[in-house]
């Protein structure tokens, strides 16, 4: 585990872009481990930049995000389908084809979640995971438990998480309870981890999840023991460390 503190935000959004940049460049058939959330934003928008200037080409490349809403269709302002096609689909040239995102109105969200693994493995695997973190330690949607599922699965989410997410609805009672999320075997099984943390209402899940015990009660602290995960965080996420 390395940690990479930067000034800003917009130092962390290049960094992280540029990380995902040489990932793309350098592997012949890449893929990819999105995340949403406020915090890739920056991201995103200079990888977008880079595709419309020519440096990036993203033909060749296959991506899986995290998490998803559980009964929120595609075309909902709030789902992660609409986030990642508005910040970064709709705006690059990912062929559609090699675009995965877990479903939100499946009719069988079980079946759903066991579908979704197989095609991270017939895809080989993910090159490299970007991941946020959660205000009470989470990674996708991998609430702190007494106990952390393996594979992608269904979750009901922490009050924690649903009022840290309600700025993005009109009110607290219209976020969902329960979301499809990629399980720790999937992140873990990343061949590098890159975790984004900005703001100082992340610097004490960024210290316990870097400094602390590894523990199912705060599920980025099991990235301590990738063999490949870095941290980028800027100075307010860092205030703690």
């Amino acid at each position: 585990m390395k940690i990479q503190i930067v000034n800003d935000y917009q130092q962390l959004s290049e960094v992280a872009a540029n990380l995902v940049a040489g990932q793309v460049i350098l592997n012949n058939n890449p893929v990819l481990g999105l995340a949403t959330g406020s915090t890739p934003e920056g991201m995103y928008h200079r990888l977008v930049q880079m595709c419309r200037n020519g440096v990036l080409d993203f033909s060749n490349t296959t991506t899986f995000n995290l998490d998803e809403y559980l009964g929120l269709s595609p075309d909902h302002p709030q789902s992660y389908h609409f986030y990642m096609y508005r910040h970064f689909f709709h705006l690059v040239n990912v062929p559609p084809q090699n675009i995965h995102l877990p479903p939100g109105l499946d009719s069988d969200p079980s079946q759903a979640c066991r579908l979704y693994d197989r095609k991270i493995s017939e895809a080989g695997g993910i090159n490299l995971q970007i991941l946020g973190i959660g205000v009470n330690g989470h990674i996708g949607f991998n609430e702190p438990h007494n106990y952390l599922k393996t594979g992608t699965h269904l979750v009901e989410l922490e009050e924690e998480t649903v009022e840290a997410n309600s700025r993005f609805f009109d009110s607290p009672e219209e976020v969902p309870r329960r979301a499809i999320t990629m399980g720790m075997r999937g992140i873990m099984q990343a061949e590098k981890i890159v975790l984004l943390a900005s703001g100082e209402n992340k610097a004490r899940a960024m210290k316990e999840a870097t400094c602390g015990k590894i523990s199912t009660r705060v599920p980025a602290s099991f990235l301590q023991l990738h063999r490949n995960a870095i941290f980028i965080v800027d100075r307010e996420a860092a205030a703690l460390l």
